[in-house]
């Protein structure tokens, strides 16, 4: 472990040595733990507590305080209860991604269902401590219509909450699904081959939103990840930090990226959505032979997955 800690700090001299005098260091990309959908119903392979204590775990072995976006239907429960309970303990803020879930882009989701829905959420996190007024959207959809679009955002506003933007999508529910069905079918096999997918997928799509946010706004932002409260994150969420640091960004708390002023930007498109950075995007018009939509989907995901035998 010294030795690697040695040659990452001989490395790091040798880079800022070669930088002619006076020349400031690169910024680094900065990002934040956010996680959707804590549960405590995570299939047969993993107790939810142990799963919530490996998370916790790993962020706190790295000093780090994540969001954490309750959807209510998954956590409405005394056990539920103490799984937040166990979050807000440890200093990470609790936001709210709905009751149910909807997906305000479908012409069958009304607003009036969907404001509702919200609502209902409230009551179950408002007591925490670390209660926080961010709303991430379920699916990240924001809207089918500029009225519905329109109409939750002031609601929104006068509600004094906030979107809890991603930045970083990335379909890591889809390779916990895998895993998952292959554990079903075989359950001594390896985990590992898809903690090895996991990280590379979340780089991968790190690297894409951070390029496109710098030519979309010319500079550096703080970035959010979108991860969720799965098992594949309670066994490989220190593998995924560390690879990151490997790779020179540096994490951040999630509040520190949610201050930022680009958080308070609301793109005018539609469907309205996606990553923060994807929908900015979007919305210049210079942009779409590197944007498809979703921004991030399974479908994606799986012939990747299918050609390695996961």
């Amino acid at each position: 472990m010294y030795r690697r800690e040695f040659l990452r700090s001989a490395a790091t001299l040798v880079a800022a040595s070669a930088l002619p005098l006076g020349t400031p260091a690169p910024e680094k990309p900065r990002i934040a733990v956010t996680m959707d959908d804590p549960s405590t119903i995570l299939g047969r392979n993993i107790s939810w507590r142990e799963a919530n204590r490996n998370i916790l775990d790993a962020l706190e072995k790295w000093s780090l305080k994540a969001a954490l976006f309750v959807c209510g239907m998954r956590v409405d429960s005394a056990q539920g209860k103490e799984l937040l309970g166990q979050w807000d303990d440890a200093g990470h803020l609790v936001c709210s991604h709905s009751y149910s879930h909807f997906n305000f882009n479908a012409a069958k989701t009304t607003y009036d269902d969907f404001a509702a829905d919200f609502e209902r959420n409230e009551p179950l996190i408002k007591s925490y401590r670390r209660f926080t007024r961010l709303f991430r959207y379920p699916s990240l959809k924001e809207g089918d219509t500029a009225e519905k679009r329109d109409q939750f955002r002031a609601q929104l506003k006068q509600r004094g909450y906030a979107v809890g933007h991603v930045t970083i999508d990335a379909s890591d529910w889809y390779v916990d699904d895998r895993m998952n069905a292959r554990l079903e079918k075989q359950p001594a096999a390896s985990t590992e081959p898809y903690g090895d997918y996991l990280v590379a997928h979340l780089l991968d799509r790190a690297a894409f939103y951070r390029q496109l946010a710098l030519d979309v706004l010319g500079h550096e932002i703080p970035h959010t990840l979108l991860l969720h409260h799965k098992m594949i994150n309670a066994l490989y969420l220190e593998d995924v930090i560390s690879a990151f640091s490997d790779k020179g960004w540096q994490w951040i708390d999630a509040r520190r990226a949610f201050d930022d002023p680009v958080f308070k930007r609301q793109p005018q498109t539609l469907p309205a959505g996606e990553s923060l950075v994807w929908a900015l995007a979007k919305e210049t018009g210079r942009f779409d032979d590197r944007l498809r939509y979703p921004g991030e989907d399974d479908s994606y995901e799986k012939p990747k997955m299918d050609a390695l035998g996961l």
